[in-house]
């Protein structure tokens, strides 16, 4: 760490104390799959439902995070991983104020993932893969960017000129076929509910 750098972490509120307040465990929510497997929907619909139940999140999604904090990255493989680092570091803030993240990123290699995890920690690092075939993705295309790809119009794109690698050990798998948005965020719910459910014994 640098020498002018002086860090308050300890001068502020405490993770726990906000848990409490809030009544819910921080979490991050890390939903990774190929563009249009349905991520950002499947994340709008989660924070709905989870809102209703009284959790209080925050979606972080990936065309968002680019026109903002990340809009000097571009696509290449070491832009990616920055954007990735800067996405993780960002969610362990909000974590740690006791708020529940929801990040829908390609994040398609497991190193990026790997360092995501590592920056957000073990225990808080939720990792939902999304898997949705590609050829699913392709006819969905809502953003018509797989059309482009194949034209050689957007390089580097993942799943067409650059590769997926699929999770090596998610916390949850999603197959994201099914019309039924709301009976995939339900399953969903089943797995992340414990996770995020406030124990005041534990909070003691």
């Amino acid at each position: 760490m640098e020498k002018n750098i002086y860090t308050t972490f300890d001068k502020i509120k405490g993770r726990s104390a906000k848990e409490i307040y809030l009544k819910q465990q921080g979490k991050v929510i890390w939903l990774t799959g190929l563009s249009g497997s349905g991520k950002t929907t499947l994340a709008s619909a989660l924070e709905k439902r989870l809102f209703e139940l009284n959790y209080f999140c925050q979606i972080l999604d990936g065309d968002n995070v680019r026109s903002g904090i990340n809009k000097n990255l571009k696509f290449t493989e070491e832009d990616r991983l920055e954007n990735i680092r800067r996405i993780a570091e960002v969610s362990k803030l909000f974590m740690n104020c006791g708020i529940i993240l929801i990040c829908s990123f390609i994040s398609p290699t497991n190193e990026m993932r790997h360092m995501a995890r590592e920056i957000i920690g073990e225990d808080d690092f939720l990792e939902v893969f999304v898997n949705t075939p590609l050829e699913v993705c392709e006819q969905r295309d809502p953003k018509g960017l797989y059309k482009k790809a194949r034209a050689g119009e957007i390089k580097n794109f993942t799943g067409i000129s650059s590769p997926f690698e699929l999770p090596d050990n998610p916390f949850l798998e999603v197959v994201n076929t099914s019309p039924d948005i709301s009976e995939t965020v339900t399953e969903m719910l089943k797995a992340i509910i414990p996770e995020i459910k406030f124990d005041p014994l534990v909070s003691l």
